[in-house]
């Protein structure tokens, strides 16, 4: 692409800020790489430390607890003590929000995995194999598990919520064509690479600190200070890197850590739990299974006139994070599109499964993947180009407010997808798959362009804010402490640059520290794709401040004028004079000038009033678009994918490497997500997929040789972020619904005109269903 002027200014603004916009490696690469990164699982025990393991009922899902005899447990080898109910000092929950988790269940379970008591030993293994010697007799009842099943029930955990605009049921009525169809999405467990763990340590005067694998260290100091019935401040806790979070870790981390508190409290002895995988999956939240009925009506073109849509979550048991992910779901069931009549209904289903939590997207993916499959089965009526219909239906100019009241100020979904269409080769390939599925009886193509405008701010708008503490040493070196968590994302990295330019040093001069509520309190969780851009805000105002008092004080010290102060490389210009910045610092400390500040930021121009469904809850969206092919096996169900095409906007990119890994990691992770993740509960409720032998995460083989990702050219966000940046820890994710979608148009292919019946996960086994249920003229 040839230089503009635009280019050339933007290539100036990067070179002022020399680490911003650099693929600077991410902070702990070299140790994840040579295994010396230290997680919670690697730290040194101190001395005397035991160690716990749940204990719950190996058969029953629901029901009163009849029997607890635990006598064999408290008298087998190295056990030193055995935790129930009884034994917490104070608030026996572990939720969110809403006080209906208990950390131990007391006198009935509500689902499969739900932990009765916990084992405390002198050993891990003999924790666990302690915890198998409990005699428990549930009087049980039989569960709610499935949406069906809920729905039959009226079984709710949550009421019933909706946005409108319009008369839908009118608009449809009146529509040329009417379609109506349903998709069914599964969950998925985060399967991080650390499962959950925590190591407590007690203090003097009954203090506690907590490391903890998590994402909201706020969080577990709340819930460990109510169980102990304690104040906040008497509880620390920290988390210096997590081995993969994706959600599982912003509220699921709670309990663990409460039960590794709890027996440090009553023993005075350190104490840690780390789940093992089977127990990992049995007993931690997962993303929410959705059922989404639907019905469109649109004219001969395509384009949409009314949507009434009914989005049915699987909750679980309690309502964890339920209302927000559900919502989320509501707020991105139009994706890019334009509904001028519309109802969006959500039920937030009661099953007597383990709480459905966050997860990578938290409702969005289930969302969008109504829409994308929505647009495939109005193009399919239609017999349009599902490309054709999906553009006919953007958001733009006229039609650009949501359906609860957002004006979409950065809309740039149709240039970003137009320019995919074209390096993609999009009108090529499609004739070339009809071509090839022409002759192809039993193996069959398919292909599809999908977008994304995933917006970017926590919805409970008190959640957007964040803090910072920043030293300045005398050597010149610092030192930056915020409210994220590092998961592997390169958060940490990100927020270091960010403090490098704006103290004109190098990177390796910032010293990057665990996060840790006593450091920087009251934090946020680090989740809804908004950790560079809270705490890099928070960050670089901490560092502003200690620059202007250094600019102040060099100014009267040196009797030089302001504008004549500058900082580059670690070195500060003061007229005609040269120092480094540690030599500054010393001066300004001799002075007494402060040196260390806090920075805080709070994300402006957003509100939502849940009440009137009405308000800006994003600060701006992200987008992004994917081109997908895939092979399907019409006899066997086998799918390949052949190749992808991604065009993703990040803005004015902090981190080139981190965002193009994320980006990758995210398509992936949401490739599992509607291919191969299947979860799977028998009749009782009890989770058969609880290990890596039956639950089919991707792996390096699933992964197309050819995987082109690209920068979307950005000019900056629209928005005022951090240097104009956008977030890229969510959107990516939703890009692998070209590959669902994908498998649904090879599945087409055999009977032209019609929508196949896919679920999702696309698994072989639901790729023969949806290809069975066609030969049988059962369609969407």
């Amino acid at each position: 692409m040839d230089a503009s002027p635009k280019k050339e200014k933007r290539k100036a603004r990067v070179q002022d800020r020399p680490a911003m916009g650099r693929p600077v490696p991410h902070d702990s690469s070299a140790r994840h790489v040579t295994g010396s990164a230290v997680y919670v699982d690697d730290m040194l025990e101190p001395e005397g430390t035991l160690h716990l393991a749940p204990g719950y009922a190996s058969s029953s899902a629901l029901g009163r607890i009849d029997e607890l005899d635990l006598d064999a447990v408290t008298k087998a080898a190295g056990v030193v003590r055995v935790l129930t109910a009884r034994d917490i000092p104070g608030l026996n929950d572990c939720s969110p929000s809403m006080r209906d988790d208990p950390i131990l269940a007391d006198g009935r379970i509500e689902f499969h995995g739900q932990v009765i008591f916990a084992v405390v030993a002198k050993t891990r293994e003999a924790a666990r194999r302690a915890a198998r010697l409990a005699r428990i007799r549930i009087a049980e009842q039989p569960p709610v598990l499935t949406i069906e099943e809920a729905i039959a029930a009226d079984s709710h955990i949550l009421p019933p919520y909706q946005f409108t605009r319009g008369n839908a049921v009118a608009a449809l009525a009146r529509s040329p064509v009417k379609l109506e169809g349903s998709i069914e999405m599964g969950g998925q467990d985060h399967f991080y690479l650390e499962g959950q763990v925590s190591l407590a340590v007690p203090r003097e005067a009954g203090d506690m600190v907590i490391y903890c694998s998590t994402q909201h260290p706020t969080e577990i100091q709340h819930c460990l200070a109510k169980m102990l019935a304690l104040p906040d401040a008497a509880i620390v806790c920290e988390c210096r890197r997590m081995g993969g979070g994706f959600g599982g870790k912003e509220s699921q981390a709670a309990q663990w850590a409460a039960l590794a508190a709890l027996a440090a409290r009553l023993t005075g002895q350190p104490a840690k739990i780390r789940l093992d995988r089977d127990d990992d999956m049995i007993m931690t939240g997962k993303r929410h299974d959705f059922r989404i009925d639907y019905q469109v009506g649109f004219d001969a073109e395509g384009v949409l006139e009314a949507v009434d849509a009914t989005l049915n979550g699987r909750c679980g048991y309690s309502a964890d994070l339920s209302l927000g992910v559900n919502d989320r779901a509501m707020f991105h069931a139009d994706n890019c599109y334009y509904y001028p009549s519309a109802r969006i209904y959500s039920r937030r289903l009661k099953t007597n499964t383990v709480s459905a939590t966050a997860f990578r997207g938290f409702g969005g993916p289930q969302g969008m993947l109504f829409a994308e499959t929505m647009m495939d089965a109005v193009a399919r009526r239609l017999s349009l180009d599902p490309l054709d219909v999906r553009k006919r239906n953007f958001y733009r100019r006229g039609r650009d407010v949501t359906p609860y009241g957002q004006k979409l100020k950065d809309n740039i979904a149709a240039d970003l997808v137009l320019e995919l269409e074209h390096t993609s080769q999009y009108r090529k390939r499609r004739k070339e798959i009809a071509r090839y599925n022409a002759s192809s009886p039993i193996l069959k193509k398919g292909l599809a362009l999908t977008p994304v405008k995933f917006g970017i701010s926590f919805t409970l708008t008190q959640l957007n804010q964040a803090g910072a503490l920043l030293h300045l040493f005398t050597d010149g070196s610092v030192q930056i402490n915020h409210a994220g968590t590092e998961m592997g994302q390169g958060l940490y990295v990100k927020v270091a640059q960010v403090v490098a330019d704006e103290l004109g040093i190098p990177i390796d001069h910032v010293k990057i520290t665990a996060t840790t509520t006593d450091k920087v309190p009251n934090t946020s969780p680090t989740a809804a794709s908004s950790g560079s851009d809270l705490n890099g805000m928070a960050a670089k105002a901490a560092a502003a401040t200690v620059r202007d008092r250094l600019v102040e004080f060099a100014s009267a010290h040196f009797g030089e004028p302001k504008s004549a102060i500058s900082f580059s490389g670690g070195k500060v210009r003061i007229g005609s004079r040269r120092m480094t910045l540690g030599e500054l610092a010393a001066r300004a400390h001799s002075a007494r000038v402060q040196l260390s500040a806090t920075g805080f930021y709070a994300t402006p121009q957003i509100f939502w009033d849940r009440a009137s469904a009405h308000g800006s809850p994003f600060f701006y969206f992200a987008y992004g678009a994917a081109c997908s092919e895939v092979t399907i096996d019409t006899l066997t169900g086998e799918m390949r994918i052949d190749r992808i095409d991604i065009l993703h906007d990040v803005g004015r990119s902090l981190n080139p490497a981190v965002d193009l890994g994320q980006i990758e990691g995210g398509f992936v992770q949401g490739m599992g997500w509607l291919t191969t993740e299947e979860l799977v509960f028998d009749d009782k409720g009890r989770l058969l997929t609880h290990a890596p032998s039956t639950y089919k995460i991707p792996t390096a083989s699933d992964v197309p040789a050819d995987f082109r990702v690209r920068l979307w050219n950005s000019q900056g966000n629209v928005a005022p972020t951090i240097y104009r940046s956008k977030a890229v820890g969510e959107p990516p994710l939703m890009l692998a619904i070209s590959v669902f979608c994908a498998i649904a148009d090879a599945i087409a292919s055999l009977k032209p005109g019609q929508s196949p019946k896919l679920r999702a996960p696309a698994t072989p086994e639901a790729i023969m269903a949806a290809i069975k249920a066609m030969d049988e003229g059962d369609s969407a």
